[in-house]
């Protein structure tokens, strides 16, 4: 019986720092719009960030992955009011990679991870060729010690 092949899967992540505290997102959809506004889809908590203060773009590379792209402000290349640092520069736009630290403003940040991992499929419990493998040192030599005198 030949072994199943690993599944890859990935996973993008942004952890967010804000005034409420350290929150873990889950990005799965195309877009998502940040900021203080209540129609944002990650809102931060502070009173130094935009309403709308950033986009996120779920894009693909040629060798078929996917990544995220940050922009200052909304998709329509309206900037936002108090600008976008990425790892420490002013940026416009930044195609996300795993660490990269976004700042948003005084004590609000977000870190992006691109989790990667492997997973390997489990042979079912009622496989007809399941082992049982003894240590050979848990046997003892001198079976003496059974025997009924």
């Amino acid at each position: 019986m030949a072994a199943k092949p690993a599944i890859h899967r990935e996973e993008h992540v942004l952890i967010v720092v804000d005034g409420k505290g350290q929150k873990e997102v889950i990005l799965e959809e195309l877009t998502y719009s940040l900021g203080r506004g209540q129609q944002c889809d990650i809102r931060l908590n502070s009173q130094f960030v935009s309403r709308h203060h950033a986009t996120l773009l779920r894009r693909t590379r040629e060798d078929g992955y996917d990544y995220y792209r940050i922009i200052d402000g909304d998709s329509e290349g309206k900037v936002s009011v108090n600008g976008l640092l990425v790892n420490g520069r002013k940026v416009l736009f930044h195609d996300l990679k795993d660490g990269d630290k976004v700042v948003f403003g005084p004590q609000v940040t977000a870190v992006y991870q691109h989790r990667q991992y492997d997973v390997f499929p489990t042979v079912p419990p009622d496989d007809p060729f399941d082992i049982t493998l003894i240590d050979p040192a848990m046997i003892d030599g001198d079976e003496s010690e059974d025997r009924i005198n």
